[in-house]
């Protein structure tokens, strides 16, 4: 279960106790508004920061108890908007460029958490994002993990802030650099986080752009499950060495299998592929909520402990695969005579 920090607990008791009269209501209209499409995940993480903020969690157990089941779920419905045949074709042609920036980002994570004395679930989490697809990787690894509700909430929220920065950027650079479309179209999907502000870049800069981002950002996709099933054993392994579990114990997240099956079922099956635009809108109003109750549980209390360094930590990694998938694309299209 998402763990909750011990300096967390007693800002939200006390909300719980003497918050405002109209908490309860706030929180209520806001999950109302979440259901709606109007709402965003972005807008639902920072809707919850500012509830807790300014009126407090009125019911901080219920919420956190019910977190961890709604990404789950979500995780597990994403899946079926995933077309293995499509996406696996799209990954046989960049899984080497996918697979050395996604390690890049990892390692370079790794040293960033030393020289900014992050801790590990943290970096972890900012990784993923950076390296995969932006908050749905961030919340798969995050359940793999254990990670604490303040962990996902900052990461989150650096994500999506770096996200909006890229959407408006990334089309006038590319213009700027001279990039073809399918140039665009890749780095746009390498480098920039969640798939909708991917679509939104790369729609801007056409629809051979559109194409190629929405191929490339998809095939990125099929990392989540095994890197979130890696994140956990190797935090496992960690805390058993550290005397925090019992010997050889192992926790293997039971929706890797689930999101697997989906997006198998999603692919063979004309029915269920067929129901995929629906799963899907239950996904993201289920992802939506989840962040809305992330949100509602990072107090100031939180804010102080936590610092700028996450932020400092997912810019740097931001900048470094931008710049480096960038290089890498202009050198093959010299390369290739573009």
């Amino acid at each position: 279960m998402l763990r909750e920090p011990a300096c967390q607990r007693p800002a939200n008791s006390d909300a719980a106790e003497s918050g405002p009269w109209i908490a309860p209501y706030a929180f209520v209209a806001a999950g109302l508004f979440c259901l709606t499409p109007y709402a965003t995940p972005g807008l639902a993480l920072g809707l919850g920061i500012g509830l807790a903020l300014s009126v407090g969690n009125p019911w901080p157990k219920p919420i956190k108890r019910s977190t961890k089941v709604v990404l789950q779920v979500s995780v597990v419905l994403l899946g079926f908007g995933m077309d293995l045949s499509a996406v696996l074709a799209a990954a046989r042609q960049g899984f080497l460029l996918a697979a050395a920036t996604i390690l890049l980002t990892f390692v370079l994570g790794a040293l960033l958490r030393r020289a900014l004395r992050l801790k590990r679930s943290t970096t972890i989490l900012l990784s993923a994002g950076t390296a995969i697809c932006g908050g749905s990787a961030i919340a798969a690894v995050a359940l793999a993990i254990d990670a604490a509700e303040a962990e996902v909430s900052v990461a989150l929220g650096t994500v999506f802030t770096l996200n909006a920065v890229a959407l408006y950027l990334f089309p006038p650079l590319g213009h700027w650099l001279g990039l073809s479309q399918i140039q665009f179209g890749t780095w746009s999907g390498i480098a920039i986080h969640d798939l909708s502000s991917v679509v939104g870049a790369a729609s801007a800069y056409g629809q051979v752009a559109l194409q190629t981002a929405t191929a490339v950002k998809l095939s990125r996709t099929l990392w989540v499950m095994p890197v979130a099933l890696l994140a956990g054993l190797l935090v496992s392994r960690a805390a058993t060495g550290h005397g925090k579990a019992a010997p050889g114990k192992v926790s293997v997240p039971w929706f890797v299998g689930l999101f697997l099956l989906a997006s198998l079922a999603s692919t063979l099956l004309p029915a269920v592929h067929q129901a995929a635009p629906m799963l899907q809108g239950a996904a993201r109003i289920g992802m939506t909520l989840a962040l809305l109750s992330i949100g509602s549980g990072l107090s100031a209390a939180v804010l102080r402990g936590v610092g700028i360094r996450p932020f400092v930590h997912g810019l740097a990694l931001w900048l470094v695969i931008s710049v480096v998938s960038l290089g890498a694309l202009l050198w093959l299209g010299a390369a290739a005579g573009h």
